[in-house]
């Protein structure tokens, strides 16, 4: 019977091993998951979406170009925001 001995050294990079698994697993990965979502749901606004700025104000949106967004805040008021500033309106429960 072989039997294997564990030093000091082994088991300190076994365990630096398993906290960088833990990390990526419940910290990295969901992160990058959440921001591709993000940017798909961005990439697929259209016209008469409703969205919410980082600020909190609700808006439609009226047109989409490249990195901005016209947005109409009030009939008749229109803004220009960043798209990466949009995000949906939560759905009512």
């Amino acid at each position: 019977m072989l039997i294997l001995e564990i030093t000091t050294g082994t088991k300190t990079i076994i365990m630096i091993a398993a906290m960088i698994i833990v990390f990526y697993l419940f910290l990295i990965r969901p992160q990058s998951q959440k921001a591709k979502a993000e940017e798909k749901y961005r990439q697929g606004l259209k016209n008469g979406d409703r969205v919410i700025t980082a600020n909190g104000i609700h808006a439609t949106v009226v047109s989409v170009n490249g990195v901005q967004a016209q947005v109409e805040v009030a009939p008749g008021v229109r803004i220009n925001v960043q798209l990466n500033t949009l995000n949906p309106v939560p759905e009512k429960k």
